[in-house]
């Protein structure tokens, strides 16, 4: 998610429910290696250690951690700060942002009276997980880029406000990317199926073809255990095609809906009601078989069973003749 948004110097990155700071942390890295030029520019130096990264949380234990891991990894002082996102008011934050990193809390639910009144005029919901899209969309300036996981359910649930939400980033903002991962990637913490859902806030559309890709491992085995792979094998890790077919999108215009990445056009994801499920718009190829005619089959099995017979009848010779003996 950090390579696919290319985190640049000038950038003002938050995680609003940060926890361990892990996003926060790989973008630091990323921007060393990418940016060396941070460190020989006082200015960037400056915003780099105290303004560039933002970090929310209500929980003291991850704020502590979530505070420290940046810190270790050469950032002198990350703003991490206490904040229950969805029910505090954004007043002074909105639009403070140009890059979003997010991995939010799934599957719960707040009643009305506990929600931010800013998020429930975007979208009427109680859903944890699209009052926290519904966050993003207030939070990033216009041009702002945005990576974050959602549980598929985003992707194709039927409420008016799954519905709207999904519109608001087709026709609004500027959709780029689905990348579909298995159910299991989150084992043992969870096992719900989500995806990584890339856009980019331009609040005047954009939105022209949407890329979806296909993830059928992370080079890690999909148990409890989350065992290291050969990750050199593609079968066993998707990450470095799906880097390598992100950083070269035009190839990616002529794939066919039958491979594991492809664009879709946004008329076609208007046909469908704005679902962005990759399964709704797959093309399945059904592999044509040929088998023999029946009249062969039964004459093969009636030849095997023959066999079986004349093998059943030696094996009582054997017997009797191990009794008698």
């Amino acid at each position: 998610m950090v390579e696919m948004t290319a985190p640049r110097p000038d950038d003002t990155l938050c995680d609003p429910a940060c926890g361990t700071g892990g996003f926060l942390v790989g973008a630091g890295e990323y921007l060393r290696e990418t940016h060396p030029e941070i460190f020989t520019d006082a200015i960037r130096l400056h915003h780099f250690n105290e303004t560039l990264f933002n970090g929310f949380d209500f929980d003291n234990t991850m704020l502590r951690i979530g505070s420290m891991n940046p810190a270790l990894h050469g950032i002198e002082n990350p703003n991490i700060r206490y904040k229950d996102s969805l029910a505090e008011e954004h007043a002074g934050e909105d639009e403070a942002y140009t890059l979003i990193l997010a991995n939010p809390p799934f599957a719960g639910s707040l009643d009305y009276e506990s929600c931010a009144k800013d998020l429930l005029k975007i979208v009427k919901t109680k859903k944890t997980e699209l009052l926290f899209l519904a966050l993003f969309l207030r939070l990033l300036k216009p041009g702002g880029r945005a990576a974050i996981i959602v549980p598929d359910g985003v992707l194709f649930g039927s409420s008016t406000a799954h519905k709207a939400l999904r519109q608001i980033l087709v026709e609004e903002q500027k959709l780029d990317a689905i990348i579909s991962m298995p159910s299991r990637v989150f084992k043992p913490y969870a096992g719900v199926s989500t995806a990584i859902l890339l856009f980019t806030k331009t609040n005047s559309g954009g939105t022209e073809n949407v890329w979806f890709y296909d993830m059928r491992a992370d080079g890690f085995s999909l148990d409890d255990k989350r065992t290291p792979l050969n990750a050199d094998k593609h079968e066993n890790n998707n990450l470095p095609d799906i880097f390598a077919r992100w950083n070269n999108r035009k190839d990616e215009e002529s794939r066919a809906r039958t491979e594991q990445s492809f664009y879709i056009p946004k008329a076609d994801i208007a046909a469908k009601g704005y679902d962005l499920s990759l399964n709704r718009y797959r093309k399945v190829v059904q592999e044509t078989m040929q088998y023999d005619p029946p009249e062969k089959i039964l004459d093969e099995l009636a030849e095997l069973e023959t066999e079986i017979q004349q093998g059943l009848e030696r094996l009582r010779g054997m017997l009797k003749e191990q009794a008698i003996g």
